[in-house]
């Protein structure tokens, strides 16, 4: 039985970093793991998440089951940086659980999204690779368009032209913030026109919101998706905690659920339990709960939105002096400047790329995504003359 099964290629950025770690070239520059670095190449532990995990270790009474909803009050603490301190929850209109990542929250929602009716996915590509993955082993159709022009700005005509021939039984699925891989987020113009369209369209926003804090701020992250949340009866919110709390390997995430009326959330709710619970069961708790012990505590938010902040600025001062450098060879490097979060898309053919990899010690993902937290004011300059190098 089993022999019937096909072999699946390896997941390239897994054999990307086992490449780059037997590099022994002291000076080789690591651009492909999507996790943040410090200006010395590190992924710290945020000092508000230790002195979090030091408390939950000396006051934690249980490893009980909490129960395919994950920590409640995780989730409640989370919802105002989502939708706004105000009403968060939106009159009982939106509710969450936990789910294991951001991508336990794709998950959900895309589930929910096909048990609701829902058949075709709108999405623009290039996308985060998991997103068509996810798409396809549901079963769902993938529709594409494109998400961004040659001049490195987001593509509007092509999703209004996507939403304008969609209808019933479709959703959309948008990057809230920092898209990832390019970069290229829509502006606030562009989210009043996704806006204008989908207010009276049956097609269902689902919107992936896994960079929050990492682009303009916390507020100005979110601000696209909540005055597209206020226009629109349904939506479904995929949410990651594992880059803006730096917890990827403790898997940090959250479904979130808008409807028409609040006295419908009971029977949408109870969908999202039963889906959660034959997909994992129940979700990891130990990085949720040292997440809501940041949130309920004024001096450990402040700790953590501080460090926050120092990633943003780093992620923009490496943006700004890439853009200072302007033309790299054959590549423009100035778009990168007006662009947001860790990633951005390279105009790179796959000789080029391996080039970089073997001539310079240059490592990145072969659609030429890169991550520009890998970079830092030592090996920036090395960087921009691999790359003058292989693109002259």
């Amino acid at each position: 039985m089993l022999d019937r099964l096909d072999q699946q290629p390896p997941d390239a950025l897994l054999a990307l970093i086992k490449l780059h770690d037997a590099d022994p070239r002291a000076d080789k520059i690591d651009l492909g793991v999507g996790v943040y670095r410090t200006g010395q190449g590190g992924t710290p532990v945020f000092s508000a998440i230790k002195a979090a995990e030091q408390r939950l270790v000396d006051t934690q009474t249980s490893k009980s089951y909490l129960g395919p909803e994950g920590d409640m009050g995780f989730v409640e603490a989370l919802m105002p940086y989502v939708f706004g301190a105000a009403d968060p929850s939106k009159g009982g209109r939106i509710q969450g659980m936990q789910t294991p990542g951001g991508t336990g929250g794709v998950r959900l929602a895309l589930a929910m999204a096909q048990r609701a009716g829902i058949r075709r996915i709108l999405m623009g590509t290039p996308s985060w690779p998991n997103h068509a993955q996810i798409v396809a082993d549901l079963g769902l159709e993938l529709a594409a368009f494109s998400h961004a022009t040659a001049d490195g700005v987001a593509d509007i005509e092509a999703l209004t032209a996507a939403l304008a021939a969609a209808g019933e039984g479709d959703a959309i699925l948008l990057h809230g913030c920092c898209h990832n891989p390019t970069g290229i987020d829509y502006t606030p113009a562009h989210w009043a026109e996704i806006t204008s369209r989908l207010a009276g369209s049956p097609v269902l926003p689902i919107v992936d919101l896994a960079y929050q804090g990492l682009g303009e701020g916390m507020e100005a992250d979110a601000q696209g998706m909540r005055a597209l949340l206020a226009a629109v009866p349904e939506a479904l919110i995929a949410y990651s905690c594992d880059k803006n709390f730096g917890l990827y390997r403790d898997r940090v995430g959250a479904f979130f659920m808008q409807v028409a009326e609040a006295g419908q959330m009971g029977k949408v709710y109870s969908n999202g339990l039963a889906l959660a619970r034959a997909n994992w069961s129940m979700p990891p708790d130990h990085g949720g709960a040292a997440v809501r012990i940041v949130l309920e505590d004024a001096a450990l938010t402040a700790q953590w939105l501080d460090e926050l902040e120092q990633m943003r600025e780093r992620i923009h001062l490496v943006r700004g002096r890439l853009a200072d450098a302007g033309q790299a060879g054959a590549v423009d490097l100035t778009p990168l400047g007006r662009q947001h979060g860790m990633f951005a898309m390279l105009p790179l053919d796959k000789s080029q790329i391996e080039a970089l990899r073997a001539d310079h010690g240059v490592y990145m993902a072969g659609s030429g995504r890169i991550n520009v937290a890998g970079l830092t004011t030592l090996n920036l300059p090395k960087f921009v003359a691999a790359l003058t190098a292989v693109t002259s």
